[in-house]
């Protein structure tokens, strides 16, 4: 899937919106995304970036009260 940039705009909004989330997918967007990092914080008003399928991580630590 692609996202298309509005002014303003960070790699970490664009995520946020997009998968709900930003930590551990930020770093897996910029990785998708050579180049990306070079435009600065702000990125410009229509670039596309390419947002990749991410893996939940759904491991839990189990805390247990009673041994």
């Amino acid at each position: 899937m692609h996202a298309v940039a509005a002014q303003n705009d960070t790699v970490e909004l664009i995520c946020w919106r997009h998968y709900g989330k930003t930590r551990g997918v930020t770093e897996q967007v910029y990785n998708a995304n050579p180049g990306l990092c070079e435009l600065g914080p702000l990125l410009p008003a229509g670039t596309v970036v390419y947002l990749p399928m991410v893996t939940q991580s759904t491991t839990a630590e189990i805390v247990q009260l009673w041994d």
